[in-house]
Parts: C-alpha cells; sequence; structure tokens
C-alpha cells in the first residue's frame, strides 16, 4: 500500500510552536522557478495533444463544484481531468491514460484492514523487529499495530495491480478534502505509467524507506509546487472544515518511522531536479536510492552504498533461526531484517515522544528542522541525528525457541568513534525503558514493554546488540555474548 501519512499539527504543540498546516498544503521553501503556471502546449478541449489539457479538460479550467456534499460522475471526471492537466505542467510529463478515483470512508477503510495470510514465522519476525527498535513491545501485535497507524494517518493510496486511486474521506458525506492527496495520488499514477512502479521490490525496510524516498518524495514534491498555484495562478476546490483533524498518533515511533519518505524524500528529488530538471528524476528512477541514508544526504547518493553486513548464526541449547518460508502474498522477503537510519532514529524518536519516563536519549528540539524559532514548514522533522550520522550498515537476525523470542543485531559505521557514539546512546536508551546492569556488557529490563536481556559489544566500528529472554540466554543466542 501506497500511502500519504499527514504530519499532524499535534507535532507544533510538541514542538512548542503556534501553528503549522499539515505536510504537504504548504510551498517548499525550494521552489525556485515556480511562480505559476506554464503554457499548456495543447488547444482547448484537446484530450490526448500535449501538456496541460486531460478528457477536455485545461489546467486554468474553472469548475463550478461544491464538493461538501460529494461529487457526482461528472463533477468527479472534471476535477480528476483537471488536476492530471494540472500535473502535467508541475512535472513536465503527459499521462498515457485516465485511471479511477474512488473516494472512501474512513471508517470503510480501518474496516478493510486485515493481516489474513500471515505465517506464524513472519508473525514472530516483524515483531522481533519492532521489538529491537523499542517501537512495539513483545506482548503485542506488530502487524495490528501498524494497520492501526494506517487507518488513522493514510489520506489516499494508488494501487498499481488494479491501476486505481482510493482517497480516504474523514468526513460524513465521503468526498475531496481540497485537491492535495488527489494530486498526490495521481503523480503516483503518472510515476507507474512511466517507470512501472510494481518493478521495485522492496524487500527490508531500510530498502522501502530508500526507494519511496524517491517515489514518495517526488510525489509530495509535485503536490508541494501544485498546491503552490492554488488562490494565486488556479482557482482550487475548497478544504473541508471536517476534512482533518490533528489527533496524535497511537504510537509516535511507528508514525516516524513510516513518515520519512514524506519528510525527507521531497528535499531529496528537489535537490536534483533542481539542478538538472526533471530528466534527471527520470533516471534516478532506473537507480534509486539504496538506503534512507542516501535520502537524508543527497550527496550520498550514487557514491556512498551501505556495507553488505554479514552475521553468522551461533545458536545453540534449543535455539534456532526463524526462517520466513510460505510466506503472505507480495514479493518475498529475506530471512534477516535491514532497519537502516531511518529505522535507528525512529528507535531514539520513540523515546522523546512516548509517555514511560522523562529520561530521553535526545531532546525534541534535535528531532525538529528550525526556521528561527519554529518548524519548517515543509520538512518540520530531522531523521539525521548526530548519533545515528556514519550508519555504515545493519543486519538483523531472529531466533526461537518453543515460545520465546530473541534476536542478534549487527550494526556497521563508518569509524570506531561513530559506532563509540551510538553504542552509548544504546545505553542509554537501554536506561531509558528501565534497564540496570548485569555484568560486563550486559544489562537487564526487569518489567515494562521490552522486558528482556541485553548483552552491546563494540569492535571497532561494529556493534553487536544480542537480545534473549534471560542473561543466561543470551550466551545460547550467540556465543560469547
Amino acid at each position: 500500500m501506497r500511502f500519504r501519512s499527514v504530519l499532524l499539527a499535534v507535532l507544533v504543540v510538541l514542538a512548542g510552536c503556534n501553528a503549522l498546516p499539515n505536510a504537504g498544503n504548504t510551498p517548499s521553501p525550494t521552489e525556485s522557478g515556480v511562480s505559476g503556471p506554464q503554457k499548456s502546449t495543447a488547444a482547448p478541449g484537446n484530450a490526448t495533444d500535449g501538456i496541460g489539457h486531460e478528457n477536455g479538460y485545461s489546467a486554468d479550467a474553472k469548475l463550478s463544484i461544491s464538493p461538501n456534499d460529494g461529487l457526482n460522475k461528472t463533477e468527479r471526471k472534471a476535477v480528476v481531468s483537471r488536476t492530471m492537466a494540472r500535473i502535467e505542467i508541475v512535472r513536465q510529463k503527459e499521462f498515457k491514460h485516465s485511471v479511477p478515483v474512488t473516494i472512501q470512508s474512513r471508517e470503510k477503510f480501518r474496516g478493510n484492514q486485515s493481516n489474513q495470510n500471515i505465517t506464524k514465522s513472519f508473525r514472530r519476525f516483524d515483531n522481533a523487529k519492532f521489538e529491537a527498535m523499542f517501537l512495539i513491545g513483545e506482548q503485542s501485535d506488530s502487524l495490528a499495530v501498524q494497520n492501526e497507524a494506517r487507518g488513522q494517518s493514510v489520506l489516499g493510496y494508488y494501487s498499481p495491480t488494479k491501476d486505481s486511486i482510493v482517497i480516504i474521506s474523514n468526513s460524513k458525506t465521503p468526498t475531496l478534502d481540497g485537491e492535495s492527496t488527489l494530486a498526490h495520488e495521481l503523480t503516483h499514477a503518472l510515476q507507474d505509467q512511466h517507470f512501472n512502479l510494481s518493478d521495485y521490490n522492496r524487500t527490508t525496510r531500510d530498502e522501502h524507506n530508500a526507494v519511496n524516498g524517491l517515489i514518495e518524495g517526488e510525489a509530495n514534491l509535485v503536490q508541494q509546487r501544485y498546491m503552490s498555484n492554488c488562490g494565486n495562478n488556479w482557482d482550487c476546490l475548497p478544504r473541508s472544515e471536517s476534512g482533518s483533524s490533528a489527533q496524535p498518533p497511537s504510537n509516535w515511533g511507528v508514525y516516524l518511522l513510516n513518515y520519512f519518505p514524506y519528510a525527507d524524500g521531497p528535499e531529496f528529488v528537489n535537490y536534483y531536479q533542481q539542478r538538472d530538471g526533471w530528466s534527471r528524476v527520470d533516471e534516478m528512477f532506473s537507480q534509486p536510492p539504496v538506503s534512507s541514508e542516501q535520502v537524508m544526504t543527497p550527496t550520498k547518493y550514487g557514491s556512498d552504498a551501505p556495507t553488505n553486513v554479514t552475521l553468522d548464526d551461533r545458536a545453540r541449547n534449543g535455539w534456532s533461526r526463524v526462517h520466513l518460508t510460505g510466506q503472505r502474498s507480495g514479493p518475498s522477503r529475506p530471512d534477516y531484517a535491514t532497519l537502516g537510519q531511518s529505522g535507528l532514529t525512529a528507535m531514539f524518536a520513540q523515546a522523546t515522544f512516548d509517555s514511560y519516563n522523562r529520561s530521553a536519549v535526545v531532546p525534541r528540539r534535535a528531532i525538529f528542522n528550525y526556521d528561527g524559532n519554529q518548524p519548517n514548514r515543509s520538512d518540520p522533522l530531522d531523521y539525521s541525528l548526530p548519533i545515528t550520522n556514519g550508519w555504515d550498515g545493519d543486519r538483523l537476525h531472529v531466533y526461537q525457541k518453543n515460545n520465546e523470542t530473541a534476536y542478534v543485531w549487527k550494526v556497521k559505521w563508518d569509524s570506531p568513534k561513530d559506532a563509540s557514539q551510538f553504542a552509548t546512546a544504546y545505553r542509554q536508551l537501554l536506561s531509558h525503558w528501565g534497564a540496570t546492569t548485569a555484568g560486563t556488557n550486559t544489562w537487564v529490563i526487569e518489567n515494562g514493554p521490552y522486558a528482556d536481556a541485553f548483552s552491546v559489544r563494540t569492535s571497532g566500528s561494529t556493534v553487536v546488540i544480542v537480545n534473549a529472554p534471560t542473561t543466561d540466554d543470551l550466551g545460547d543466542v550467540r556465543r560469547k555474548a
């Protein structure tokens, strides 16, 4: 599922400022040269010839439509066609065909969320992965928590397999809440028609956030530039008063992990588009970024590939590796996780926003991009933390014994200094969750959602974290732990 999550206005309160609109509805501060729409290259009414006209509607067409009572079939066609024409002008690329757009209530969308066809091994693996990031406790179902998060924050999605768009409406009468989400999802349809989005097999969390940094980053950038013309050069549908209510996420860490491509992706795409035009962005779809680090730091794209981290299995005394055989439908997943720099940042940020205690490892102000005393309006979050900078690769294996789960997580860094800095911060994170020392390099959390034993060892530029139910189990999950 491709979704565009909203940066909730709740972040403004947490940041200590006064007002911040939903992400995607304000112009980007880097929109140089986008002061107004370009001219259409087709005659009015021509549905197929040239950029700026679709299905008989031009980008500057004026529509007498009020969306508050929903949109009938004719009105929907008019709005969608005009939006497509406008996207063509912003993106300088033409749609090959129209796609159906359905408007669905949030209640119905939540009811359609499902975890069917999930194997026990996949569920165990996913639970351990989110437990390792201290985002979801081991007694919770990580897939259910993620479904709940999607149900809260998804505004719409484009399905490449069905070649269709679903817009999620918060209104009692499902309708379009302005044109922002529609523009975003239609950009995905345009991407699919030219680059075939089904070809992008994102097998690990870091690969997912890296590739989506390009896909969602472009869609958000186009959306921002589109919306900057509303009220100035274009007449756009109004936003409904009940269309968006700011509610805090049920899980901040999961929200921030998923929000990464929408936060850092637009500036990543903008960095190259401003230098070499949209043709450079087209080229990037043939070689998408390979790590979230490359999205955070655009200059690393194409030049600083992550290390291929290897991790041998040393489990014994009944502990065995969890293998993902007979998985759910969709791309096959490897038997390991790579969480990446965005995953590490979400891990530390969770401790900043959770209500467990007040011993956050990083201050809230470090997680925000500021313009003076207020968060940047188009990119308020900063995923490039000092304690996660220098990431060079990671690999996590999950193990099981009866109904117990454990994991080994190996993280490579650019230098021993980076590794030492991360290990120190990670130990502080353990303390945040209630850990106390239980021997050399060993910690135990007695109670709470992450009650377990931990071993943290640093060797040069490598940090190895071992998790198990008890200190005795640590050496069985990984010898010498």
